[in-house]
C-alpha cells in the first residue's frame, strides 16, 4: 500500500499517516478549507481532530520538513533565502484567541520567519528549510530595544534561523543565506556559523574602521561594468522585468556599533561590499539601489554580478509567502479561532505552498530528481500511470528524463488538464493534476498488492 510523505510521528503511527494525508489534500486542493480538504463529513471530522490532538506540534512539523530538505541539499549549491511575513486577521478579528497585536499595533495577528533552500544551479526552490511562527505578548511594553541583547529582541530570529540552518543542510556543497534590509544586524555577521556565506541587503549606513560610512564607500570605486538582472515579480499578474545595473564592489572593514553592541563581539568586521544601481529605470518604476553586504569576496566584474543575481532570489521566499496568503491558500482568511491550531495550520500552509511551488518550478525542466517531492511509491505509480497520457504526436510525449523532476511535472499537469500546448500549467492545474495522481497512485499500488 502507498505510503504518503511523512510530515511527523507525533507520538502515534496513525496520526503521522493521518498528518500526512492532511498535508497532501492541503496540497492538492490548494485549500485550508476543512470540509473542501477532507472530502467528506468524515475526513472533514479527522482534519479537526488531528488540530486538535496536544501531540501535534509546530516544532515537529517544520523539523520534520526542514531535516528533508536538508538531506536534499546534500551537494548542491544552496541558496538559503530567508524573511519574515505577518498575518493580520483585520477585519476578521472577532473571537481570535491567544493572539497579540500583529504589526499595527492593534490587530489581532501573527508572525511567521521562514527560509527556504534554492539551488543554485537551476534557481529551483528544493524545499522549506525552516520556519519559526510566533505572537507578541501585548501586555509587554516597548522598551529601548537598542539597549536590549539580541536574545530579548525579535531580531534574534535571523541568526537562530541561519543556525538551525547551518545544522540541518550541512551536506550542501555550499550554503549562503540572503536576507533583506531588515538582516542588517551586526551579530548575524559576527557570530554566524563557520559553514555559511551571507549576502544581506544593508539598511544601515554604519560607520566603517577608518572613520567613513557605507553608503558613501562605492562613490570612491571605478566602475566594474553593467550588467543585466531579472528582478522577481512583486505579485500576482506582475511577470518581474529585467533591469541594467551598474556594479562597483570592494573591501569594507565594518564597526562594532555602539549601541546595543555585545562585548563579545569583535569590534571590527572584514566584509565586501557590493553595489548596484540602475540609472535609467523605465518610467514610474522604481530604479533599483541594492547595496549588498557579504562574506563573499568580490574582486572584479564577475564575482560582483554572481552576489547580485545570488541576492535576487531572494525573491523566491516572497513568492512562497504570496503562495500562503492571498495569492494561493488564504491562510489570514481560515475561520479557526484559537491560536494554537492557527500556527499549525500555518506550519501546513508554508510546507504546502512550497510543495506547489516546486511542482511548478518543475515544468521549466531542469535535472533534479523527482524524489525531491514525491516518495517512490508514487513513482512507481506515475511511470505505470506516464505512457497512458502520451499521444501520438511529438508535442504529446513527455520529453524528461524518467523519474527526474520535469518528468513527474509533466505527469501531473496532464492530469489537471493540460493539453501540451498554448501556455504552461498553472497552480489549480497542478494542484488537481497532483490530487488525480494520488487517488490513482493508491488504487495501482492496492491492485499490485492484491495480484501479489
Amino acid at each position: 500500500m502507498m505510503h504518503l510523505e511523512r510530515i511527523g510521528e507525533f507520538g502515534d503511527v496513525r496520526r503521522g499517516e493521518r498528518g500526512a494525508w492532511l498535508f497532501d489534500r492541503i496540497v492538492s486542493t490548494g485549500s485550508l478549507v476543512f470540509r473542501k480538504v477532507g472530502g467528506d463529513r468524515a475526513g472533514e471530522m479527522a482534519a479537526h481532530r488531528f488540530l486538535a490532538s496536544p501531540a501535534v506540534t509546530v516544532l515537529e512539523i517544520i523539523e520534520t520538513l526542514g531535516m528533508r530538505t536538508g538531506e536534499r541539499c546534500r551537494g548542491r549549491r544552496i541558496i538559503a533565502a530567508q524573511d519574515t511575513t505577518e498575518i493580520n486577521f483585520s477585519g476578521r478579528a472577532r473571537a481570535r484567541r491567544g493572539l497579540g497585536p500583529a504589526g499595527d499595533g492593534k490587530t489581532p495577528g501573527f508572525f511567521m520567519h521562514a527560509v527556504v533552500a534554492v539551488d543554485r544551479e537551476d534557481e529551483a526552490v528544493v524545499g522549506l528549510l525552516d520556519t519559526a511562527i510566533w505572537t507578541r505578548n501585548a501586555a509587554k511594553r516597548a522598551t529601548a530595544r537598542r539597549k536590549c541583547p539580541l536574545e530579548e529582541k525579535e531580531s534574534q530570529r535571523w541568526l537562530s534561523a541561519t543556525q538551525r540552518v547551518a545544522e540541518r543542510a550541512a551536506g550542501a556543497s555550499q550554503l549562503i543565506m540572503v536576507g533583506d534590509r531588515e538582516s542588517d544586524i551586526f551579530p548575524l555577521f559576527a557570530r554566524r556559523p563557520a559553514s555559511v556565506e551571507l549576502v544581506v541587503r544593508a539598511a544601515q549606513n554604519r560607520a566603517l574602521a577608518d572613520g567613513t560610512r557605507l553608503f558613501a564607500r562605492p562613490a570612491a570605486w571605478p566602475v566594474l561594468g553593467v550588467r543585466e538582472v531579472k528582478v522577481g515579480p512583486r505579485g500576482a499578474g506582475d511577470k518581474g522585468r529585467t533591469a541594467k545595473v551598474t556594479l562597483r564592489a570592494g573591501p569594507i572593514r565594518v564597526a562594532r556599533p555602539r549601541n546595543g553592541a555585545d562585548p563579545i563581539d569583535p569590534k571590527y568586521l572584514d566584509l565586501t561590499l557590493v553595489e548596484a544601481r540602475e540609472e535609467q529605470p523605465p518610467p514610474n518604476t522604481e530604479a533599483i539601489h541594492w547595496r549588498l553586504i557579504t562574506t563573499l569576496p568580490a574582486a572584479d566584474l564577475e564575482a560582483a554580478e554572481e552576489i547580485v543575481q545570488i541576492y535576487r532570489l531572494r525573491w523566491r521566499i516572497e513568492q512562497v509567502f504570496r503562495a500562503t496568503k492571498n495569492d494561493g491558500l488564504a491562510l489570514p482568511d481560515v475561520q479557526t479561532h484559537d491560536a494554537a491550531r492557527l500556527f499549525k495550520m500555518a506550519a501546513l500552509a508554508i510546507g504546502a505552498a512550497v510543495r506547489t511551488i516546486q511542482l511548478i518550478d518543475a515544468r521549466d525542466a531542469g535535472t533534479r530528481p523527482a524524489s525531491d517531492v514525491a516518495d517512490l511509491e508514487t513513482l512507481d505509480a506515475a511511470e505505470a500511470i506516464g505512457p497512458t497520457l502520451e499521444g501520438k504526436p511529438q508535442r504529446q510525449k513527455n520529453p524528461h528524463p524518467p523519474r527526474s523532476l520535469p518528468w513527474l511535472s509533466w505527469i501531473v499537469a496532464r492530469l489537471g488538464g493540460w493539453n501540451c500546448y498554448y501556455k504552461p500549467p498553472g497552480p489549480k492545474t497542478m494542484a488537481a493534476g497532483w490530487d488525480r495522481l494520488m487517488t490513482m497512485a493508491a488504487g495501482f499500488h492496492i491492485a499490485k498488492a492484491v495480484t501479489h
